[in-house]
């Protein structure tokens, strides 16, 4: 595997930065007034050691790299598999289910090895990069070779995910998925060996040789309740335990899952996990779409938080889940591109609020701060990364500015009080990935001018990338 391209994300970079418009709300807001406060004008961001050191609105730009715009805190995509990226564009005519969708992505995965999934994800989280994410939770569960042989470095091709956000310029926390059977009860299939250690005690003893970096933090993951027999659950939730990791969790996506677990084990798939220590602050649901009552209350009464996936969720047809009320339950909210459908994090955020619209037939779930806490705040938590997600002295120096001037964002958003509370709305309910200009990540400008400074022609990379996969 080729490597030794990446940047550290780690201490000794320090800079100045004068963002036009910068928010920083990442507390509880609910009033107008609120969100006026948190969005200053003119305002000097001093960094040392990759952390912001100070901050002062009404200031002069003097040397500083001039961030023009409305400068957000870097976004965290909460949960992503890489790989799928190959799979845009050639999975929509047809028709067919989530099923039929997931036969078609085992034909890519079987194709990959650390080379061609360096090359791959490179490209894939620079294109992230360019959409304002910083940060990465990737769910990984590509393990060893096709038939289940291992490489001769266990972890190369988590290895090659990591090596690749460092070539990107973003963090990454690798979370490390267990994937044991093809359903309950059943052996891995031929693609699926090379998901699987053989046991769980064989995926912790590998997990184990992966170490935290500068721009890593290493996380577990149960695949499903499917791919983890309930014996094995809680080694998993004891391998997090013992780290402080955080654990992620594919769960009730499909109502088969729920019928097969059902039929198993006599209790929904949350109840399975909450029975085997899965649950709690540090743990993550990925979709969370066909909940019952208590396992809404299972979740919320353990602080888990749930990561909506709405683009994919709606690409694969699974359905829309209950946010609204696993947030009210008390589980915080994240938000993920899963199946790389699209890479855009506003759109993800507006997605969630506008399907509960459509659910309920009623306007006004979320205000856009706090979509974008989930999108940064809530996110990067999730991860492992609590000093991240936020504009304020002490955290990460993670900066993104969003254009006010594009075709999506031109409008009376500058300049008075009340125009720049639209900004932020405009920033969630109309901009795009297209419309971020610059990234800074741990003080380092990462793209500059919509343009990548380290993979300087993305489509060029993606397309290669994919071009090899499916040749």
């Amino acid at each position: 595997m080729k490597s030794g391209g990446g940047v550290s994300l780690g201490g000794g970079v320090n800079g100045r930065f004068w963002a036009r418009h910068a928010w920083t709300g990442t507390l509880e807001h609910d009033v107008l007034n609120d969100v006026l406060n948190d969005v200053l004008n003119d305002v000097l961001i001093e960094v040392s050691d990759g952390r912001i050191r100070e901050i002062r609105p009404s200031a002069t730009p003097g040397d500083a790299v001039v961030l023009d715009g409305l400068v957000l805190p870097g976004l965290a995509n909460a949960h992503s598999h890489a790989f799928h990226r190959a799979l845009r564009g050639a999975t929509q005519s047809g028709g067919g289910t989530f099923w039929t969708w997931r036969d078609i992505m085992y034909r890519v995965a079987a194709a990959l090895t650390p080379d061609s999934y360096l090359e791959l994800a490179r490209a894939v989280y620079a294109e992230m990069a360019l959409a304002g994410i910083t940060c990465v939770g990737e769910f990984h569960y590509l393990h060893h070779a096709p038939g289940g042989t291992a490489y001769d470095d266990p972890n190369a091709m988590g290895e090659a995910l990591i090596e690749a956000a460092a070539q990107a310029g973003i963090r990454i926390t690798l979370l490390d998925a267990c994937y044991l059977s093809s359903g309950f009860g059943l052996p891995p299939d031929e693609t699926q060996l090379r998901f699987s250690d053989g046991s769980a005690d064989a995926w912790a003893e590998r997990v184990s040789a992966l170490k935290d970096r500068d721009h890593v933090r290493a996380g577990a993951a149960v695949h499903s309740v499917r791919a983890v027999p309930a014996a094995d659950l809680g080694v998993v939730a004891r391998w997090a335990e013992e780290r402080r990791a955080p654990i992620h969790a594919h769960v009730s996506e499909q109502p088969a899952e729920n019928e097969g677990c059902l039929a198993a084990y006599g209790v929904t798939p949350t109840r399975l996990l909450a029975d085997h220590g899965v649950l709690g602050p540090r743990a993550t649901a990925v979709h969370a779409t066909h909940l019952t009552t208590e396992d809404i209350a299972l979740l919320g009464g353990s602080a888990t938080t749930v990561c909506m996936c709405p683009t994919t969720e709606r690409d694969l047809a699974d359905g829309i889940g209950p946010a609204r009320e696993v947030q009210e339950a008390g589980s915080p909210l994240s938000l993920g591109s899963d199946s790389q459908a699209v890479i855009d994090l506003f759109e993800e955020a507006r997605a969630m609020e506008l399907d509960e619209r459509l659910r309920t037939r009623r306007r006004g779930h979320w205000t856009a701060a706090d979509l974008l806490r989930a999108a940064t705040a809530d996110g990067h938590a999730s991860l492992g990364w609590p000093e991240a997600g936020r504009l304020e002295v002490g955290a990460l120096a993670d900066l993104v500015t969003v254009s006010l001037d594009s075709v999506r964002t031109a409008g009376p958003s500058q300049g008075l009080a009340h125009g720049l509370a639209n900004g932020l709305e405009t920033a969630v309910f109309a901009a795009t990935a297209a419309d971020v200009t610059d990234v800074v990540a741990g003080g380092r400008v990462i793209v500059r001018h919509g343009v990548h400074q380290l993979v300087p022609d993305v489509p060029r990379a993606l397309r290669e990338a994919i071009a090899g996969l499916r040749a």
